[in-house]
């Protein structure tokens, strides 16, 4: 290729315009030549100084205070802006503008119907030019080192020596630059970006021209021609171009490119598509992805799906908030026994609370080894078995200190350190039918709150006025008589008992004996007579005796009481008369 001398003449710097014809040179710090076909077309001086010019779509002269944009043809100023460059690259259409400085860049939008209306209204040109000419796009902090446009992607290496580019508010990083490198130029042809540095080496990277253009033309909103682009897309680079199309806004758009599951799941919750969301959740099963599904169902008010999303995500906590909300009483006693197999105890505690089975409640806790909560739940709501939970309290805690295990005291055993447990009694008893009934969820209203319901005060009143009669429980242990029972046993069996002396006139005449070949050497009381073979026997006369013979009669009928067990006698054997025992 031949260079030939077209013009010559004396300058500090030299841009071109956007049309190839026309350039201007700067002589000096005052003084700017505009030429055109290589001769002099106009000169002036820019009322701010010139510092530096910048050429493209307009020219901008840089002075101390800051840049202005000056019209190739009338030279008249468009807009003065308080910034000091270091460089200025224009769009190929003169639609933006990029303005780099020492630490950041930013992007304008060139409006040139402002410049239509200001030639008619002169009142919208001031001393800094023409107010709406550019529009602020965005800022970014980076600093430029070299830049392109292609369409309305700008393309730029920065000091960090990353090559980006940016295209509707998003950055994309091309490459990781192992040195200092300039941008050369792009060939769309080849979909290659080509770079060199100062030791001339070349080196290109692939960047998809397919891509530029259709960001371009989503950029543009020209959704015709970005329709017909997206076929070339290659299908690994469309969920990057979904990326791009969401944070324009157009997020179904967005939705229907994408390839990335991940992606089009959360793009179908943002857009409330819950057919689409409820597919992608059942191809992944994740409960994450059902929580979200469960919580956009519930925006929806679609209850049933938002049950069976719940459900997926075992998520018992969102099922119990579903339940109870909904009054679903089934489905709550259903949850609390789910929640119970699945050690998920505290929702299967409140389900079981709020359906009033505080027996249930206390032994989730009790099964938990919440023994001190399961004491005071006890001394709360079910006083009757405060001892058993108590009675566990001590046994566990006398596992590791024996005396804080004395410290626990029993109410049942010391109510005088309890005041009111009778009244507690009591009202368990009363409140019981109240707990087991169900109400519909319109006496909400009417049903007084905790605050200004007293249920001791209440069921007093009611026992006075005899709607309510406390049923004692029955005094004694059983188990504690059984084993009483066993010990007297066990010592009858080890020695024999003796044949009993008549002490008084007064004692109770034993059962008779019926005839037998050979005579039994003394009767024991294991092996009492059967009531069919034995006459009713009558007792002798009372004769008169001193108190001490009576004291000696009923300890020993007190000791005969204690050794005996009810269960294993038959009304037989014992003499009821009423005549017999009680003589005068």
């Amino acid at each position: 290729m031949a260079l030939r001398n077209k013009s010559f003449g004396s300058a500090q710097e030299f841009v071109w315009s956007n049309d190839s014809s026309v350039y201007a040179v700067r002589e000096g710090s005052t003084s700017v030549k505009i030429f055109k076909n290589f001769k002099e077309q106009k000169s002036f001086k820019p009322d701010f100084g010139a510092e530096g010019i910048h050429g493209g779509h307009m020219l901008g002269v840089r002075s101390v205070s800051g840049l202005a944009f000056y019209d190739w043809e009338t030279t008249e100023l468009v807009r003065r802006i308080e910034i000091t460059p270091k460089h200025i690259f224009w769009s190929e259409n003169g639609h933006q503008v990029c303005i780099a400085t020492e630490e950041s860049f930013f992007i304008l939008k060139f409006v040139p119907e402002a410049l239509e209306i200001a030639k008619e209204s002169k009142d919208k040109v001031t001393e800094d030019g023409i107010e709406d000419a550019f529009e602020v796009l965005t800022e970014i902090e980076e600093s430029v080192r070299t830049g392109l446009w292609v369409g309305d992607c700008f393309i730029y290496t920065n000091s960090v020596n990353r090559l980006n580019y940016y295209v509707g508010g998003e950055i994309v990083t091309i490459a990781h630059l192992d040195r200092v490198m300039y941008l050369l130029g792009y060939i769309p042809k080849d979909n290659r970006l080509y770079l060199g540095d100062k030791e001339l080496s070349i080196v290109s990277y692939s960047l998809l021209v397919s891509v530029l253009e259709y960001q371009t033309a989503v950029m543009r909103r020209d959704f015709d021609t970005a329709d017909k682009v997206l076929p070339t897309v290659p299908r690994e680079q469309r969920t990057r171009v979904a990326h791009f199309l969401e944070k324009q806004g157009f997020k179904s758009q967005a939705m229907a490119v994408t390839c990335d599951p991940e992606h089009k799941f959360e793009l179908a919750i943002q857009l409330g598509d819950l057919r689409t969301a409820y597919e992608l959740a059942k191809e992944t099963q994740s409960d994450q992805k059902w929580k979200q599904l469960a919580e956009l169902a519930i925006k929806r008010c679609e209850f049933g799906l938002a049950q069976e999303c719940l459900h997926q995500a075992h998520d018992y906590g969102g099922l119990l908030l579903l339940a109870s909300s909904a009054g679903n009483r089934e489905m709550v006693s259903k949850l609390g026994e789910a929640a119970e197999k699945s050690g998920q105890n505290n929702v299967a505690f409140l389900s079981n609370f709020v359906l009033g089975k505080c027996e249930e409640c206390l032994e989730i806790l009790i099964n938990t080894g919440r023994l001190p909560e399961a004491a005071f739940f006890a001394r709360t709501y079910l006083p009757s078995q405060i001892s058993r939970v108590v009675s566990l309290w001590k046994k566990s805690v006398a596992n590791v200190n024996k005396k804080s295990a004395d410290l626990l005291a029993d109410p049942t055993e010391y109510e005088n350190l309890f005041p009111g447990l009778r009244d507690a009694f009591k009202t368990e008893q009363f409140l019981k039918p109240r707990r087991e009934k169900v109400l519909p969820a319109a006496a909400y209203t009417k049903i007084p709150s905790n605050a200004e319901y007293n249920p001791v005060e209440e069921m007093q009143r009611a026992e006075e006025s005899g709607h309510f009669v406390y049923a004692a429980p029955v005094p004694g242990d059983a188990d504690d008589d059984d084993d009483n029972f066993e010990e007297a046993v066990e010592s009858e069996t080890k020695s024999p008992a003796k044949p009993e002396e008549p002490k008084t006139p007064t004692q109770i005449t034993p059962p008779a004996v019926p005839p037998a070949s050979k005579p039994s050497p003394a009767p024991t009381p294991a092996t009492p007579t059967p009531a069919a073979e034995t006459p009713k026997p009558s007792a002798p006369p009372a004769t008169d005796s001193s108190k001490d013979a009576e004291g000696d009669l009923e300890k020993e009928l007190e000791l005969d009481l204690e050794n005996v067990n009810i269960e294993d006698l038959d009304e037989g054997d014992m003499n009821l008369d009423e005549d017999d025992l009680l003589q005068d």
